[in-house]
C-alpha cells in the first residue's frame, strides 16, 4: 500500500506491545533452570535486535516504531527476570507432584488415553510440548498430590476420575 493511502501521523503512534504470559497478582514468578535460561537467551536475542535496529537508518519512523516496541519488550522481559524465583526440580519431594514435575495421570476409566505433562513457569508453558504452567486449572488440581493418589478432575463439561500414575522429575 502507498505512503500516499496513511494517515501522516500513523509514524506516531505507539506501536502495541504483546504482554507476556499472565502471571497473577501476589503470585511468584517460579522458573525452572530450562525457563530461566530462556528468559536469558531472549534477553540476549531482543538486545542484539534493539542493536540492528539502532544501526538501520534506513527509514527514521520505522526505526523508531521498532526501537519503541523492542524497548517495550526489553523492559517487560526485564521484570519477569528480576522476580523470577529459581525452582531446582530435583529437590522437590519425588512422591509428591510439585513445581517442575512431570505428572502422569491415568484415567480410572477403560479406554480413556494417559495424560502427562510437565508443570513449569509461565513463560515457560507450550502446550505443544507438554509444559502447563504451574498456574493453569490443571495444574493446581494436582499440585500436593501424591503417587497412586486418586483425584477427580473437571475436564470440560465432565469430572474424570484419575490416578497419579508416575511423578518424574528431570
Amino acid at each position: 500500500m502507498s505512503r500516499a493511502f496513511t494517515k501522516e501521523d500513523d509514524s506516531l503512534e505507539a506501536p502495541l506491545i504483546p504482554p507476556r504470559a499472565a502471571l497473577p497478582p501476589g503470585t511468584p514468578n517460579y522458573v525452572t533452570p530450562r525457563g530461566l535460561e530462556m528468559l536469558r537467551q531472549e534477553l540476549q536475542e531482543l538486545e542484539a535486535a534493539r542493536t540492528q535496529a539502532e544501526t538501520n537508518r534506513d527509514n527514521d519512523a520505522d526505526r523508531t516504531r521498532r526501537l519503541t516496541l523492542l524497548a517495550g519488550q526489553l523492559s517487560q522481559l526485564l521484570a519477569r527476570l528480576a522476580s523470577a524465583k529459581l525452582v531446582e526440580p530435583r529437590t522437590q519431594p519425588a512422591q509428591e507432584v510439585r513445581f517442575g514435575a512431570t505428572v502422569t495421570l491415568r484415567p480410572t476409566t477403560p479406554c480413556k488415553p494417559e495424560r502427562q505433562f510437565t508443570i513449569v513457569g509461565v513463560d515457560e508453558a507450550s502446550v505443544a510440548e507438554g509444559k502447563v504452567a504451574f498456574v493453569a486449572p490443571i495444574a493446581r488440581a494436582v499440585q500436593g498430590a501424591r503417587l497412586g493418589q486418586r483425584l477427580t478432575l473437571r475436564l470440560g463439561p465432565k469430572d474424570e476420575e484419575v490416578e497419579v500414575a508416575s511423578i518424574q522429575y528431570h
